[in-house]
């Protein structure tokens, strides 16, 4: 509990910077460990590449399984380490709630929790459930012995409803209701995001790694924005280039796709370094 304290108000005093940081984003014990020794200074999980390594698309992995990996993910790094728990399994804040003490358990001093169930008709909560949601994660995040980080996303966006002005009273709902950390993924232009950051008192965190979408740390600091993470971006990057090994061998019989590859002693002098 000590360590996770410790870790708690690391992750905290990075949010409180006057810099943006970046969030590596791991999928699994493996690339936890890689990202720690690359100058991160915190981790995020990624639901949707976990989802990938159990051959699943994302929003398919129930709590116990993700839990299972979050553990993993902790126990692979001493660096902070926040969750990302879906939409908290559960449509009820009682259930959002349970899955932060869970979260917590596992190891975590942060986590994010989704507004809308992909997949449904109606993918977003009403903004009434959706900030009761909040409510009650904020409050499980409060009664643990450390401070835990509780970002707050609204996913508009991210399902294909690209209602910039929704997405902001979402948002400051989500702040009235105690959330730490504002987060609305998917976001591709910079007006977009400037509005975000002008429109709360929290610190923003903004999703990378997106194609056709240019912006830099240094842009993204100058914005205002705090936190920026990868998602499931080394996770599909990865993927990429098997892939792209993949079908060189099978449609061309050629296999100059290992002049890109890490060397197989190099990877464990990475792996060795700890």
């Amino acid at each position: 509990m000590q360590a996770q304290h410790r870790k708690a108000r690391q992750f905290q005093q990075l949010h409180q910077a006057n810099e943006a940081f970046v969030l590596g984003n791991p999928w699994d014990a493996g690339t936890a460990r890689l990202l720690s020794d690359m100058g991160y200074k915190a981790l995020g999980t990624t639901s949707a590449g976990y989802a990938y390594t159990l051959g699943r698309r994302d929003n398919t992995v129930d709590r116990d399984e993700m839990l299972v990996n979050i553990r993993a993910i902790v126990e692979a790094t001493d660096l902070p380490v926040s969750g990302d728990l879906e939409n908290g399994y559960g449509d009820a804040p009682e259930a959002v709630a349970e899955t932060i003490r869970l979260g917590a358990e596992a190891g975590l001093v942060g986590a994010s929790i989704e507004d809308a169930v992909p997949g449904r008709d109606s993918p977003v909560y009403d903004i009434g459930l959706a900030t009761e949601r909040v409510a009650a994660a904020v409050e499980a995040a409060r009664a643990l012995p450390y401070p835990f980080t509780l970002t707050a996303r609204a996913e508009n966006f991210m399902v294909g409803l690209p209602d910039l002005d929704d997405t902001i009273r979402r948002l400051q709902a989500y702040q009235e209701a105690g959330a730490d950390v504002l987060y609305a993924p998917a976001l591709k232009e910079r007006a977009q995001i400037e509005a975000i950051v002008g429109s709360v008192e929290r610190p923003v965190n903004v999703l990378m790694g997106l194609k056709g979408v240019s912006l830099d740390l240094a842009e993204l600091n100058a914005m205002g924005v705090r936190r920026v993470s990868i998602g499931s971006g080394f996770a599909r990057a990865a993927y990429g280039a098997f892939l792209e090994a993949a079908r060189e061998v099978r449609e061309h019989g050629t296999f100059t796709f290992a002049d890109r590859a890490i060397g197989y002693h190099d990877i464990a002098a990475l792996l060795d370094r700890r």
